[in-house]
């Protein structure tokens, strides 16, 4: 065997394999604490048994993601998203924040959504993809308005832009 083909196959063998399509992409260090959720929990565990708890809130973050990839109005700011750490994330930010026992392990809202360009209009997008999931879900509105009130004052964090004139 030939020294290139001995170096090629070391080369090989000392490569880490790819990580499975399954994992979250590396993001840089920052400290991990409940308050970077963007709003404190409800009080009690009420909204958190109305999303039918942490299985619910799963079933509404798949819904929600799958939403907001077809809709046509944001469909373009979730291309090349980490959408396994996005799912993880956002059913830790709603669970905690709707009084479940769930602590949350992301980013800080400024920082996750830093250089995305989004305006006023993403959010709403969002929102209604989000009421459209809790509906789906079976949420009762009054609950939905509950959650969404605690989630309402991040679009002062996450807009970075105004509105195209």
């Amino acid at each position: 065997m030939s020294l290139a083909l001995l170096i090629a196959a070391a080369l090989i063998v000392n490569d880490p394999p790819p990580p499975p399509a399954d994992a979250e992409q590396p993001v840089a260090p920052y400290t991990q604490s409940d308050a970077n959720a963007g709003a404190t929990p409800i009080p009690g565990d009420v909204v958190y048994k109305s999303l039918h708890e942490r299985a619910g809130i799963d079933r509404i973050v798949v819904d929600l993601i799958a939403r907001c990839q077809q809709d046509r109005r944001i469909a373009d700011i979730f291309k090349g998203a980490d959408l396994v750490r996005l799912h993880r994330t956002l059913v830790e930010q709603l669970c905690y924040i709707s009084g479940g026992p769930c602590r949350y392990s992301g980013r800080d809202m400024a920082t996750a959504h830093k250089d995305m360009g989004l305006q006023n209009h993403d959010f709403n997008a969002l929102v209604e993809d989000l009421q459209a999931a809790m509906d789906r879900e079976g949420v009762p509105f009054r609950d939905q308005n509950r959650l969404l009130a605690k989630l309402a004052p991040m679009q002062r964090v996450t807009v970075e832009r105004p509105p195209k004139v």
